[in-house]
């Protein structure tokens, strides 16, 4: 049809006038075939902020990408990552993936990368088994958390990176979890179930405006990583989904977490560092920990846990401005015998609590060990734990909080937190053992190993007031244009 059209072209003066005009009208046709003025594709700029901006930009389409929902691009996202990476060391490059359902298996990432996900851009995990490689039990776990031995490859996954950004307009990232939570309840699973993205021994990471649906387990994941910052992302699964936390930053330092929605069937955000023996071991704690305006909704789980894999240790974690509905516990930490490390230095204020089972639950009896091998003699340390301004209301019981018998947690501080109480509450408001600590201000009064100092120290309970070393990341303004 274009050498028809370019044929009319070298016609007479005239007949070039009179096809013009037919041309203008926006169709004709002549012996069956239709010629049309091409419509010019209107290139469009996405701004976007990040850690990095990159010298180089592709499309996904550019690999062979198709966004029908159909056809699988696992080999264009490879292919793509693979080609773009040696801009590595000139200028890095960014990924764009257009508006459509762009089905996929798991992809690795490359450094100096971004992936940005227009806003109607819904990446579609395979339900094909055979496309998610088995890899091993990460070091400080040594086992499969569903079961002994490997762990399927998480969607997006990357190790040994720097300066990486998974970003987009709030593009989706969608696990189809069904499959895999059916294959864990009915005890079919070879293989631990694959998380949605999980970034190893990485440095300089943001993951920011993007919606997770449906992870056959936990959402986000870096491990023995530095210098992270997720931002404005949500999370969605249902509420009755195994083991779906939200975020799960795992034997890292300075890491933020900010204005994030997440409802889900386990912890919205769980802090961990490893696994009884073998995370002793590795020994790697997370530390510098920033979680602020986190919104949770979890029936069985908790806004925020420390644990329970926290053998490698967990310390100066900081948290502000939490609101839970219709969660189990507002903050919890998880630990028992054989698991050694330490929960220690942990500052949480400003929470605002809507029907919940515990505001505060500390458990020593945690079990649900790694195998048979821990040591019974490798008693977890906790203390350091303060709490204030906290409001909750619809509350069945204010604490739950186990110690471990000649094991007590100690330094547990608790001021200006006002619990209102659902009207079947239990009796006794209050359970502790094994704890020493003060508090001030508390309602409904707390119980006797909770020492009260009066209202006079009702601001007591620390915060630090210094910034860490991610609050001082530079973030850029980018671009990407189309066409």
């Amino acid at each position: 049809m274009d050498s028809f059209c370019n044929s009319i072209s070298n016609k007479s003066q005239v007949m070039k006038t009179i096809w013009l005009l037919v041309l203008v009208l926006g169709v004709v046709s002549l012996g069956g075939v239709e010629c049309r003025k091409a419509k010019k594709k209107i290139p469009e700029t996405f701004e976007y902020t990040a850690i990095s901006c990159r010298a180089h930009s592709a499309s996904i389409t550019d690999y062979g990408g198709v966004g029908d929902g159909k056809t699988s691009n696992t080999k264009a996202f490879r292919d793509a990552i693979s080609h773009l990476s040696q801009y590595e060391a000139d200028g890095g490059a960014q990924l764009f993936v257009p508006p459509g359902q762009w089905l996929t298996g798991s992809f690795n990432l490359t450094s100096h990368f971004t992936l940005y996900l227009h806003k109607d851009a819904v990446l579609l995990a395979s339900q094909e088994i055979s496309e998610w490689a088995v890899i091993a039990p990460l070091p400080s776990y040594g086992h499969g958390r569903d079961t002994a031995g490997g762990r399927y490859i998480s969607l997006i996954f990357g190790t040994n990176l720097t300066d990486v950004v998974v970003t987009g307009e709030n593009g989706t990232i969608d696990g189809q979890g069904a499959l895999w939570w059916q294959q864990f309840h009915k005890k079919k699973l070879k293989y631990t179930r694959p998380y949605l993205i999980e970034i190893l021994h990485s440095d300089n990471i943001q993951i920011s405006n993007l919606t997770f649906l449906n992870s056959p387990s936990w959402n986000v994941h870096p491990v023995y990583s530095s210098n992270i910052l997720i931002q404005g992302i949500t999370i969605l699964a249902p509420v009755t989904s195994p083991n779906t936390d939200g975020i799960n930053p795992d034997s890292c330092t300075n890491t933020k977490i900010e204005d994030t929605y997440i409802v889900s069937g386990d912890d919205c955000i769980a802090v961990k560092s490893g696994w009884d023996e073998y995370g002793i071991s590795y020994g790697m704690p997370t530390k510098q920990l920033i979680i602020r305006r986190l919104t949770c909704i979890s029936p069985y789980s908790a806004a925020i846990a420390l644990g329970s894999e926290m053998s490698g240790g967990i310390e100066d974690v900081r948290a502000e401005d939490v609101t839970a509905i219709n969660t189990e516990s507002g903050v919890r930490i998880k630990t028992g015998v054989g698991r050694g490390g330490y929960v220690k230095d942990i500052y949480v204020k400003g929470m605002s609590l809507h029907t919940m089972k515990w505001v505060f639950w500390m458990t020593g009896n945690y079990g649900s060990h790694a195998d048979t091998h821990y040591d019974p003699n490798a008693l977890p340390v906790i203390q350091g734990i303060n709490y204030r301004d906290i409001v909750a209301d619809n509350v069945s019981m204010a604490a739950r909080l186990e110690g471990i018998s000649g094991d007590p947690f100690t330094g547990i501080c608790i001021s200006n937190a006002t619990i209102g109480l659902a009207k079947k509450a239990k009796k006794v408001p209050w359970t502790c053992t094994n704890i020493a600590g003060v508090t001030s201000g508390v309602v409904p009064k707390p119980c006797g190993s909770l020492a009260d100092q009066g209202p006079e120290k009702v601001g007591m309970c620390a915060f630090p007031t210094e910034n860490l070393a991610i609050d001082y990341v530079e973030i850029k303004k980018c671009s990407y244009r189309t066409g």
